[in-house]
């Protein structure tokens, strides 16, 4: 087994990377049971489909000159890349799978997988990184007749599902291998809700879409992954658990909100966090959100400025949980009308200020301004 392969093995393996495993393998498979191939991105981009002039025709076009998904492989060419593989002892990272698994997808999948050489690397996150190959449901994903669930029955990657979505995307924005971090690659912490938000549209979401929902899906299955990661590791260190433990603390503030959802408090270790936060990301994928909902996970979640007035709980914990608070409290607001919203920014600002270095964190100032918001709600 090749190094990229046999470094995929984990409790629950990234979706990326899973699709990866299968194009590796397709050589041992008989012909009818090949996994598609990829068709490249040109293959959407033609006038008629995905790269038009029409309000539903240029998806393309916003892929490529406004995502930032488009321009992934250019981080491996910059002087932070360049100081990263020199500790790491990478001679190149745009050939390296510990970075092109995320920044470059395409480095490694074999020439077999394509249907014609019209993908490069280079074209970093595309069409199919998130909505799977497209060689068995190119042609019939614009039939009249074809529902959205012939198309996923076909390969298409069903990303209308938040559990589905969560697990494309958690896939690269979450964990990072202690070597790389220790490198001086960035933390990632995976928010699927203000993620989608903050990027360029190519897609518009279904009319019962409600953020908050999002938010705690991708929440449940970024404390996978970590639980994930953290379970695998012999010697896990700081920048591993403290995260991990800040998203279980602010996931069993939940516990009992609905009774359709699991309780994350029984959880006593990363594999049992690892279990219960891919059931709760699932369950709360299917359950129907509302704004009631929303208002009793932000008084559930702003009730913690006893807890940051606590002067028994460590300093650089205290500044782990307000990290992951602060971008909740964003995110479960942003439903609200312009008038609560404009009550509520003058503290939401300040309390993202507070939260912003964790080394300069100061709990009593953050638990007197959390205090103030949970009071305007």
């Amino acid at each position: 087994m090749s190094h990229a392969a046999s470094g995929m093995k984990r409790l629950l393996p990234r979706p990326a990377r899973v699709l990866l495993l299968a194009l590796l393998s397709a050589a041992s498979l008989p012909a009818a049971e090949a996994p598609a191939r990829f068709t490249g991105s040109p293959s959407c981009a033609t006038s008629m489909c995905h790269g038009g002039a029409g309000e539903l025709r240029h998806q393309t076009t916003i892929w490529h000159k406004q995502d930032i998904h488009s321009r992934t492989y250019n981080t491996l060419v910059n002087a932070r890349s360049a100081q990263i593989a020199a500790a790491l002892k990478i001679p190149d990272a745009t050939t390296s799978s510990r970075c092109t698994t995320c920044h470059a997808p395409f480095h490694d999948v074999p020439k077999s997988a394509f249907l014609a050489d019209i993908t490069k690397p280079a074209e970093g996150v595309s069409c199919e990184s998130c909505h799977g190959p497209a060689e068995k449901w190119i042609r019939s994903h614009t039939r009249p007749d074809f529902s959205h669930k012939d198309r996923v029955l076909l390969g298409l990657r069903d990303l209308n599902h938040l559990y589905v979505r969560a697990n494309s995307c958690v896939a690269c924005h979450q964990a990072v291998e202690p070597a790389l971090l220790a490198a001086g690659h960035p933390e990632l912490l995976f928010e699927l809700d203000g993620q989608a938000v903050s990027q360029p549209k190519h897609w518009r979401e279904k009319g019962d879409w409600q953020g908050p929902k999002a938010w705690l899906v991708g929440q449940a299955v970024a404390l996978r992954e970590m639980s994930a990661q953290l379970a695998k590791e012999k010697t896990p260190g700081e920048k591993l658990t403290a995260p991990w433990t800040a998203s279980l603390w602010l996931l069993q503030k939940l516990d009992g909100l609905d009774s359709a959802l699991p309780a994350i408090k029984p959880a006593s270790n990363a594999t049992q966090a690892h279990r219960a936060a891919d059931t709760l990301a699932r369950r709360a994928a299917e359950m129907e959100w509302s704004h009631e909902l929303t208002r009793q996970v932000l008084q559930r979640l702003t009730k913690t400025h006893t807890e940051f007035a606590d002067a028994k709980i460590p300093r650089a914990q205290q500044a782990r949980r307000a990290e992951r608070l602060v971008l909740a409290l964003d995110r479960l607001t942003s439903p609200l009308d312009k008038a609560a919203l404009a009550k509520l920014e003058p503290d939401l600002k300040e309390l993202f200020a507070l939260a912003q270095s964790l080394p300069d964190f100061t709990p009593e100032k953050f638990a007197k301004s959390l205090e103030s918001f949970a009071k305007k709600l």
